[in-house]
């Protein structure tokens, strides 16, 4: 059995004033690494008065150039320009079980496929949400995403042992 993508999330629609943020709580697709690497801290802020919202727990991709493998789990509140869609998990769906089900190179190669343009493709917002999901009890997401966290982990200590290693 299968979810669609639209059965355990949304997208968030919040807004939020630009003036409560700073370089640490804005998110733009220039300060999102790719191959899935986390965030950097933002080089400038929007000059609109608003920009869209997150809060701990979203999920942050970027929405041009999905080939680019920008996603992030939000860790604490903030803002985010219009090119990063921010999803949300529905009641009874683990957050960071969602968080992998989108990290999943699969889904990237979706939101390619069904993307729009061809210099800088953009994800088809609907089409996303058509992204069939396997189903999954609560407990069973929550094993899952507890084991992908382990491993996680153990690959971002690897790779500061090896970046201390370098120098």
């Amino acid at each position: 059995m299968k979810y669609k993508l639209s059965d355990i999330s949304n997208y968030v629609k919040g807004k939020i004033d630009v003036s409560t943020l700073n370089e640490d709580t804005y998110i733009s697709t220039e300060n999102m690494a790719p191959n899935k690497g986390g965030i950097a801290k933002a080089s400038s802020l929007p000059t609109a008065t608003q920009t869209q919202s997150f809060a701990v727990g979203d999920i942050l991709v970027s929405n041009i150039r999905p080939y680019f493998k920008k996603i992030w789990f939000a860790e604490y509140d903030g803002g985010c320009s219009n090119d990063v869609l921010v999803l949300r998990a529905k009641e009874g769906i683990s957050k960071r079980f969602l968080y992998y089900v989108l990290a999943n190179d699969v889904f990237f190669d979706y939101s390619m496929a069904t993307s729009k343009g061809t210099k800088m493709p953009r994800g088809d917002k609907t089409a996303i949400m058509e992204y069939e999901v396997p189903k999954f009890t609560y407990e069973e997401q929550e094993k899952i995403a507890g084991i992908l966290a382990a491993l996680d982990k153990k690959i971002h200590l690897n790779n500061a042992i090896n970046k201390n290693l370098a120098a």
